[in-house]
């Protein structure tokens, strides 16, 4: 389960629940969740004083998939934080086609926002449904329309007294009141689930203006749909539905009524400034190898654009001005052909703890088959079994899907973890074609299983370019 509050946030606790995820990798789990303590630990502080402390980024090195990206990812998920992943390489220097590095913070922000937005409308969920049921039951029993009489021409120019308008009848209105209340109690009973209504639902314009250039309007945090969706009208249609899906769309409407969107805006700002995570991935390739022109040119440059926003500095969201003082920025790089010292010097200091990553061992690999939450395996018994076929893995067989998986990662390109995902495929794909037809049969997963579906494949240098 994740950890619930802050007190329960400490260190050892927070690396017991990332080992649920991640095998090994100690001294970079040991690294953020002292960051992540560090946080908790500024806000005690005295408003003077915690303005002042500022995060300790974090530069992990080591080869791909070894869990730098889980790490942070789940690192996000457990405290519940605004995270956004962005890849280096889409970002240029200001001048070049390509994203402007501050739109990684204009993203944070929009899933800040979404994040504090559903946690609203979760609270409301029980008011909203209660007018979407008042809304169905409108619906069901429509209100009669009083017909007017036709008014005669000449009467408008013959009398000035208008004819006086018919008031409902009090035994009418108390027989609907009660039609009203049998038909709530039916529906809340689910007796009404299954009948068809006719809705008028809102629809979501789109303007679909196009905007050209690479940063474009994005890059000024301005959204056209948002700037005219007050000055059009809303659209709306009609749509035939059932009970049961009317609902969910009438509660979702009136959720959104019940919630104060600038309240929302406001915490979705502040939780992106003093909670948020960036995860920087692959930051060794914006790198400059040592030309003097060409593209390293605009790597250098994004460096250099890195640093303010990674420093600190006011950007510009369509939200409003976000500070970027208190985020934790995490940047990863395989720093297989340069290293951290290529960096330009200001930015190296921006990221004072670094972490090494270890590559993985056959141990390790064998571990990742079987040890975290929602392994390799476990994942592929539930798909399997789902067909009523029992998948047996031996532990001479998970040993030897580890080793597979370590000699072509050797010979090959080091893809660490993700090289396990090809060998589970190859070596299930024929189980996995025949399943519908092979339903209560138990299949064991040993040595000579693997051997026989893996070991020539792994033997031909040729087949497993393609094939692993």
């Amino acid at each position: 389960m994740p950890l619930s509050g802050e007190l329960d946030l400490i260190p050892s606790r927070v690396v017991k629940f990332l080992d649920r995820y991640i095998v090994g990798q100690d001294s970079a789990k040991k690294a953020v969740a002292i960051a992540l303590r560090n946080r908790i630990r500024r806000r005690i502080l005295p408003e003077e004083m915690a303005r002042e402390i500022a995060p300790k980024n974090i530069l992990m090195m080591g080869p791909t998939g070894v869990g730098k990206t889980e790490i942070a990812r789940r690192l996000a998920e457990l405290v519940n934080a605004p995270f956004v992943k962005v890849e280096a390489t889409k970002f240029t220097e200001v001048g070049y086609v390509g994203r402007d590095v501050e739109s990684m913070i204009r993203d944070l922000v929009e899933s800040a926002v979404q994040m504090v937005k559903k946690q609203k409308m979760e609270e409301v969920q029980e008011k909203a449904g209660e007018l979407a049921d008042q809304r169905l039951i409108d619906v069901l029993l429509p209100r009669a329309q009083k017909r007017k009489n036709v008014t005669d021409f000449m009467k408008i120019f013959s009398s000035s007294e208008e004819e006086p308008v018919q008031e409902a009848e009090p035994e009418e209105d108390r027989i609907r009141e009660s039609t009203r209340q049998k038909l709530l109690s039916m529906l809340k009973a689910g007796k009404l689930e299954d009948r068809e209504v006719e809705i008028e639902v809102k629809e979501h314009s789109q303007m679909g203006i196009p905007v050209m250039g690479g940063a474009g309007l994005d890059s000024m945090g301005i959204d056209i749909n948002e700037m005219l969706g007050g000055l059009l009208p809303r659209k709306t249609k009609q749509r035939r539905m059932k009970v049961s899906q009317a609902r969910r769309v009438l509660q979702a409407e009136e959720a959104e009524k019940l919630i104060d969107m600038e309240e929302v805006t406001r915490k979705a700002v502040e939780k992106a400034q003093e909670e948020g995570i960036v995860f920087l991935d692959e930051i060794d390739k914006i790198v400059a190898r040592g030309t003097a022109s060409g593209p390293d040119v605009s790597r250098e440059g994004v460096q250099r654009d890195l640093l303010p926003v990674v420093e600190g500095c006011p950007v510009q969201t369509k939200y409003g001005s976000v500070n970027t003082d208190h985020i934790l920025f995490i940047s990863a790089g395989a720093f297989q052909k340069v290293k951290p010292s290529d960096l330009v010097p200001e930015l190296q200091g921006r990221f004072p703890i670094r972490v090494e990553l270890n590559a993985l061992s056959i141990e390790d690999l064998s571990r990742i088959l079987l040890e975290p939450e929602s392994s390799l395996v476990k994942q592929y018994q539930a798909l399997l079994g789902t067909e009523q076929v029992n998948l047996d893995f031996r532990e001479d067989g998970i040993m030897a899907i580890a080793e597979y998986a370590e000699k072509v990662n050797h010979d090959m390109e080091n893809i660490g973890a993700r090289r396990l995902h090809t060998m589970m495929e190859q070596l299930l794909e024929d189980i996995s074609f025949y399943a519908p037809e092979r339903t209560g049969e138990t299949v064991e997963i040993d040595r000579t299983f693997v051997d026989e579906k893996l070991g020539s494949l792994v033997q031909d240098t040729d087949m497993r370019r393609y094939l692993l």
